[in-house]
């Protein structure tokens, strides 16, 4: 089968196509033919060499696979050939291996996928998982129409907090950095997208929110986009921090909020991660996606999608930040 490795860590040329014999299932084991594999920011770090949870070199990334079951080991009773399901390598004992044209995996890791969720739609679920494990983590919001500011709104993530924070209630705010993306936002259900190279975004937050402030910000970046968004909170309001692509602020964020005493703010630190050992909140925050999804209360932006042997290309355009939703490789 054809396969991605990272067999020395490094930028987008360091992503190998390889031959590699077909992976048989073992007993309790499920092979999985790949019909649509996910592309996302925890491959960039395994590529780098630098992911917290790194597999041992060389190594396949990808943390999505959707496809059908190919193959039963012995004593698995649950899969039947030709089985819908993805794989999400939050469900694997190791991270990654999804890059590949099939990935053997414990009978238990797979989930079902109803008929009318698509293969190319379901890499995306783990992100809509994510969101709804974000959201659970910032809390109840008692005030009524509470404002939400998200980060870098065009990314995959970020559409998806965009809607479930919608579906409880959150008047919805994105900020971007291009008036392309900005209206990408808009285009998939932001409530309003602040354009940061166009506009200042404390003058746009105090006319959006009648400067009451936000209830809650959800930011990836860091850095000063880190700080500008903790002081922008309301009184009482959260800010949870999920990634620092930007790095880490220059100013003492503690310090900052010692000196917005009278807010009484929070900030929390949040990764996926928490719930390695809680399967159960785990797949119920993963179920509940896919319920969602199968519902068409939540839906995705259509893909851009690439080929297998395209992986570079898919890296490149994460490198340079010129992603608006998600990227799907086809075998």
């Amino acid at each position: 089968m054809k396969a991605i490795q990272v067999q020395v860590p490094g930028g987008p040329e360091n992503l190998i196509e390889v031959d590699l014999p077909d992976p048989l299932p073992g007993p309790g084991q499920v092979r999985v033919k790949a019909c649509a594999i996910g592309v996302g920011r925890p491959d960039v770090l395994i590529r780098k060499g630098t992911y917290k949870w790194m597999p041992p070199l060389p190594a396949i990334p990808g943390a999505e696979l959707a496809g059908v079951v190919d193959a039963v080991g012995e004593g698995v009773t649950q899969w039947q050939m030709g089985d819908r399901v993805l794989v999400s390598a939050r469900e694997l004992p190791q991270r990654g291996g999804c890059y590949a044209e099939a990935i053997v995996v414990p009978e238990d890791a797979p989930y079902r996928l109803p008929d009318t969720v698509s293969f190319d739609d379901a890499v995306s679920l783990p992100n809509l998982q994510l969101a709804l494990a974000l959201l659970q983590s910032a809390g109840p919001m008692t005030c009524e129409a509470p404002h939400v500011l998200i980060t870098g709104a065009s990314g995959g993530v970020a559409g998806m907090l965009c809607q479930v924070a919608k579906l409880k209630g959150f008047v919805t705010i994105g900020t971007s950095r291009s008036r392309d993306k900005a209206q990408f936002a808009l285009a998939h259900g932001f409530d309003h997208v602040i354009c940061t190279d166009d506009e200042t975004p404390k003058e746009r937050l105090a006319q959006i929110t009648k400067s009451k402030g936000l209830n809650l910000v959800f930011d990836h970046l860091g850095g000063q986009s880190l700080v500008d968004g903790l002081k922008s909170l309301a009184p009482f309001g959260t800010l949870v921090s999920y990634n620092i692509v930007q790095g880490p602020p220059t100013e003492d964020t503690f310090q900052v909020m010692r000196q917005l005493l009278e807010k009484s703010l929070a900030i929390r630190c949040f990764s996926m991660h928490t719930f390695d050992a809680d399967r159960d909140t785990r797949r119920g925050l993963m179920n509940n996606a896919i319920d969602l999804l199968a519902q068409q209360r939540a839906s995705f932006s259509s893909p851009q999608i690439f080929k297998l042997s395209e992986v570079q290309k898919t890296h490149a355009l994460l490198d340079q930040g010129l992603v608006s939703g998600k990227l799907v490789m086809h075998p």
